[in-house]
């Protein structure tokens, strides 16, 4: 069957022809043509033509009452629900003309005959002229219909495409958008359907949907067909890749493996409906729908077709389960994060806050506070109070209407490419998706915070919190020779501060993504029989449950948290520090404390150098030191040093320096760096034997002050005289810096007085500071301090 001016094979269409198919389907046809080659799947399939849509308007003389209608709904002497109901069924009344529909059944018969199969099953998706323009998303205004068979069957689904160009949803959209209705034409897309009802499917983006970090894409996954991950109503794993690192084969860059509940799935349906969803099994909500090789190969897919399209791309895949066989079903532009101001960002600070009522996956990264309006069906949309927190299961197009007028957004169910977190970024409106519970714990005219500022996860609290928001500028930063380095604790939050121009992380904290990500004890995974808790037995069970080996989910928490924070900034340099908690810290953790002593004052006690060697915590310190091989070996982070914190003698460092290699971390073999904190005296007085041991130092000004003084840092008593420009202080400061240099090590400070101290920065650069390191929200004021500093000393000098 060869091309008409009514239908044509989508191999056939590219970039060239969204005004004759619709931008999905020209896109499709693009990729069919120029990517194929670079390994890409595209199922097979054709499209009707927008000639062949006038067509059908014109042979049933619909153009003039489509018009009428449409004017009445502008002029306000119609609602939107009748104008819509009434073109539709102007649309689904109408005859096909001969030619169209022979055309139409003779590509669908040459279709099923290239696939070697009779009535073969396709999709068929509308794609409208206008749609997935850089500056408009017309993503789910009209309709797809799922498992067709036959030319009847696919007759009638084509039909309702047209049809569903005047959707309530589409009729809105257009309206906002200033689009003319009898401007925007309607191609069909007809594709062999990929039994992803026996696979799984999903939605993949090429940049990271809530910062805009361009170096990672993102991935959801959920058993069945696609639909319930874009409409929202299952709640998908989620993969992140660090993009930068996926051309080394031997790599496996994955940041982020999040499982989903999956909780059911759209597979095929004998009956008229022609899909249904049903419960997913316990083994499949158990486990991923992607191995990590797939996950691979999809986010190589993405980053070919991103650099073919020369934009962001949002596109959604399936996965035959048949043969297991991966495709690309759509390719679109990015929308939201493409329009955003790169050149600014905002921060907010929580300084008082209720109970958390519930929590989720958080989208767009802002704060607000409001009342909440709860609608659990689209017949009640008209109860929506303007300026409310919606509150709902789940949203699909549908929805909008009222989406635009809500202050703010939460669902039980969704992942972060559900039809509700891609509106509400859309739209500029927070929303906080898949709860799992929060239309049973919140109620309508219930006062909340909506927070989505936290990192990816976002938090529901009680009542009105307080909050501090502030704009920054990324204009005019001022270069300065000492390094300006960021201390970042939290993988959630990391991406949010990729647009810092930072000299990389000079501080990562390690007991942070313990405490917060993984929560057990390491020595409780290793030596689980002797957890005597049965509380702590049940959680850290239920922690584990989807590992063979427990102590495997430590490594793999770890080092996919650490990984994060590394993405962020490679290749520059992340300094991560090794476990530092205190005994009564580490005792706090899931079935800690049965391997924990109680000291008297732990801040001088049982920490840091001292545990690694210890026979109480070496086989713990191994499961970081395996976190940490993984991290820079398998994944490929070499940009990753290692700093360890509390080392109180040379025997001590010759001990750590043991374990770590015994567990295949050599200093100065692969690049492997190795640091060590610089809080205690002694550090200092023997500054240039550490300096054979290791190739930095990073001050710690705090354990560092608190230990030269003699002072409790934590006592309120001694506030007063607890300075870190005390001079003893500086002296140490000082003679670190020396020392270091003069063996060739790099000295670095981490701590927040040189923002709150411009005389103490000054201190620093004239001391020769190689960097410091500050948190994200005072680096614009550091690095200007830094710079004043310097041309300072330039003045002095000259």
């Amino acid at each position: 069957m060869t091309d008409s001016e009514n239908v044509i094979w989508l191999q056939e269409a590219g970039r060239k022809d969204v005004g004759r198919v619709g931008g999905k389907n020209s896109s499709l046809g693009e990729m069919l043509n120029t990517l194929g080659t670079k390994g890409i799947r595209v199922p097979a399939g054709f499209a009707t033509t927008s000639d062949a849509y006038w067509k059908f308007i014109k042979a049933n003389s619909l153009e003039d009452s489509i018009r009428e209608a449409i004017g009445h709904f502008v002029d306000g002497s119609i609602s939107l629900s009748d104008t819509g109901r009434s073109v539709r069924e102007m649309i689904l009344k109408a005859q096909w003309p001969e030619d169209v529909a022979k055309d139409i059944v003779g590509h669908y018969q040459q279709l099923s005959k290239n696939a070697g199969r009779e009535n073969l099953d396709v999709a068929v998706r509308s794609s409208a002229t206008a749609e997935d323009l850089p500056d408009a998303s017309f993503a789910g205004q009209q309709e797809t219909y799922l498992n067709v068979s036959g030319d009847v069957e696919l007759l009638a689904a084509c039909k309702r495409c047209f049809a569903s160009l005047f959707t309530d949803r589409a009729i809105s959209y257009r309206q906002v958008k200033g689009f003319d209705h009898m401007q925007v034409a309607l191609s069909i897309g007809v594709q062999q359907m990929i039994r992803s009802d026996k696979g799984g499917s999903g939605v993949m983006f090429s940049i990271d949907t809530e910062t805009g970090f361009d170096k990672v894409v993102v991935i959801n996954a959920a058993w069945g067909l696609g639909e319930n991950v874009v409409q929202g109503a299952v709640d998908p794993d989620e993969f992140v890749v660090f993009k930068p690192l996926l051309s080394d084969t031997s790599l496996a860059p994955i940041v982020e493996k999040m499982m989903g509940a999956k909780s059911i799935k759209m597979v095929y349906s004998a009956g008229s409906e022609k899909t249904k969803n049903v419960p997913t099994s316990r083994k499949e909500r158990a486990l991923f729908v992607l191995s990590d090789d797939e996950i691979l190969t999809l986010a190589r897919w993405a980053v070919i077709i991103e650099e073919h399209y020369g934009c962001p791309m949002d596109m959604e895949w399936a996965k035959d389960g048949e043969d297991g066989d991966l495709f690309i079903v759509q390719a679109r532009p990015e929308t939201v994060q493409a329009r955003r101001d790169q050149s600014t960002f905002k921060t907010y600070q929580i300084t008082k806050k209720g109970p958390t009522l519930t929590k989720g996956l958080s989208i767009g990264g802002s704060v607000i506070n409001g009342p909440v309006c709860l609608i659990e069906s689209p017949q009640d949309i008209d109860k929506f109070v303007d300026g409310s927190i919606l509150v709902t299961g789940t949203t699909d197009p549908d929805w909008v209407p009222i989406m635009k007028r809500a202050a703010g957004i939460i669902t039980d169910h969704g992942g972060r490419t559900s039809h509700a977190a891609i509106v509400s970024r859309e739209l500029g409106v927070p929303a906080v998706v898949g709860t799992g519970d929060a239309t049973h714990v919140l109620h309508s005219e219930q006062d909340v915070t909506l927070s989505c500022a936290e990192g990816d996860e976002g938090f529901v609290y009680e009542g009105y919190a307080e909050f501090e928001e502030k704009t920054e500028s990324l204009n005019d930063i001022p270069p300065t020779a000492t390094r300006v380095m960021l201390n970042l604790a939290n993988p959630s939050s990391a991406f949010r501060w990729w647009q810092i121009p930072s000299d990389g992380v000079g501080l990562a904290r390690m007991e942070f993504v313990i405490n917060n990500q993984i929560q057990v004890h390491p020595m409780a995974l290793i030596e689980f029989d002797k957890v005597r808790d049965e509380e702590a037995r049940a959680k850290i069970e239920e922690l584990t449950g989807d590992y063979d080996d427990m102590t495997e989910y430590f490594v793999d928490k770890l080092a996919r948290g650490l990984a994060r924070i590394a993405a962020t900034v490679y290749p520059k340099p992340v300094i991560v520090r090794m476990s530092d908690f205190k005994t009564n810290e580490y005792a706090g953790l899931l079935g800690g404390a049965g391997f924990e002593p109680d000291e008297e004052n732990p801040m001088i006690g049982f920490r840091g150098a001292s545990r690694y060697y210890s026979d109480a915590y070496r086989a713990g310190f191994a499961l970081e030191c395996q976190a940490i091989a993984r991290l820079r070996n398998l994944m490929g982070f070499d940009n990753v040093i290692m700093m360890i914190p509390f080392c109180r003698s040379m025997s001590e460092a010759d001990k750590v320096l043991d374990v770590m290699a015994e567990n295949g971390l050599r200093r100065g073999e692969q690049g492997l760096q190795v640091y060590v904190m610089c809080e205690i005296p002694a550090n200092v007085v023997l500054a240039k034997e550490f300096a054979s041991r290791f190739d930095g130092f990073s001050i710690g000004s705090n354990d560092l002050t608190q230990l030269t003084l003699g002072i409790d840092r934590d006592s309120d008593k001694l506030s007063d005289l607890f300075d870190e420009q005390n001079d003893a202080v500086k002296w140490m400061i000082e003679n670190v810096i020396r020392e270091a240099h003069e063996a060739g090590a790099k000295v670095g400070l981490c701590g927040q007085a040189p923002s709150d101290h411009p005389e103490f920065a000054q201190f620093l650069v004239e001391q020769g500071i190689d960097s410091i390191s500050v948190t994200p929200d005072s680096f614009i004021a550091v690095k200007q301090q830094i710079a004043k500093a310097e041309g300072t000393s330039k003045a002095d000098a000259a």
